[in-house]
């Protein structure tokens, strides 16, 4: 016993909070109140579950196979795929068709195989699991798990109850996080917990990994610690940034950025993000506005496209500055 707290203890934060049951999950409650009528009422179609990353969907299959089975019965009535293993038309023809199609002689009930990440699986393979599906639902059920929707054919879409996993809210996220902050005893401030909820963008498990390689890094999670432990540009230092690239000139700008860039291992495509979040909150007049949305579109695209940071960022000085002379000529 005492081992299995040893390896607890070093599971990642993300592995050892995974809800256990569905009444454990923290959203999508209409999701989770129409699974649990399902498996109450001993009627589970094959599910098909898609949305971003760390929104509850591999979690709540997990929780939904571990209601449906014991311990001792789980290895043996669920198999679960995941994109790195081998999931070509070979492994469905193979491993998945021969789970599927062997019926449990002791137990009764039916199968569960998941699919996770389903989308990477290929058009040949989606093809041949079609059949599958169809031909053992009698005794086995599937659930396909996926990020877009779009990379699952057709016929598979229709043989499944589709459901969609949305970002979480900020609301939803809060008391999970504060669960943990207070199971593991660590110290947070409270623009820390905000850092952590904006940053995390709704993914759960980015959320509890930020936290936790915070806490290893630093005494107290606090903002500064939060953006610094992930590479994320300050907002003091976007501020920073906007400020000289209106009010300096062009050589002042461009030496400020590029020694903030170096002594911070900034990315430009991290300074330009949030930079874009920061344009929407300066009052420019509307034809300032998208002429500075534009060129900064263009020095995205420019980047995506492998060009030298050192030029692009040249490009999105002379882009203020032009909108600064924009603004002083209507002035006049």
């Amino acid at each position: 016993m005492a081992g299995r707290d040893r390896i607890s203890a070093n599971l990642p934060w993300v592995e050892k909070y995974r809800p256990k049951q569905l009444d454990d999950l923290i959203s999508h409650k209409d999701i989770i109140s129409t699974i649990n009528k399902f498996v109450v009422e001993d009627r589970l179609p094959h599910l098909l579950f898609y949305g971003p990353p760390g929104t509850g969907k591999t979690s709540t299959i997990l929780a939904v196979a571990k209601q449906l089975y014991s311990p001792k019965e789980f290895n043996s009535m669920v198999l679960e795929l995941n994109a790195s293993d081998d999931r070509g038309i070979g492994i469905v023809r193979g491993q998945i068709l021969s789970f599927a199609s062997t019926r449990t002689i002791f137990k009764k009930g039916f199968k569960l195989v998941i699919l996770d990440e389903a989308d990477a699986m290929t058009r040949d393979a989606q093809n041949a699991l079609r059949r599958v599906i169809e031909k053992f639902t009698e005794n086995t059920r599937f659930c396909l798990i996926c990020n877009y929707l779009s990379k699952i054919i057709p016929a598979l879409q229709s043989r499944c109850t589709r459901f969609r996993f949305g970002p979480l809210t900020p609301e939803q996220m809060l008391p999970r996080l504060e669960h943990v902050i207070q199971e593991e005893k660590v110290n947070v401030s409270e623009d820390g917990r905000k850092a952590l909820v904006t940053l995390a963008n709704g993914d759960m498990r980015k959320a509890l990994n930020i936290l936790q390689s915070t806490h290893m890094g630093h005494e107290e999670v606090t903002e500064d610690n939060v953006y610094t432990c992930v590479g994320h540009p300050l907002r003091q230092d976007i501020e920073n940034i906007v400020n000289w690239m209106l009010n300096e000139d062009f050589t002042t700008a461009y030496n400020n950025i590029l020694n903030l860039k170096t002594l911070k291992g900034l990315a430009l495509q991290d300074i330009l993000f949030e930079v874009h979040t920061y344009v929407h909150r300066i009052d420019f007049p509307i034809h300032v506005r998208i002429h500075l949305l534009e060129k900064m579109a263009d020095v995205e695209f420019r980047l995506t496209s492998g060009t030298n940071e050192k030029l692009q960022l040249s490009s999105l000085i002379a882009a203020f500055q032009v909108a600064r002379d924009l603004v002083v000529d209507e002035a006049k």
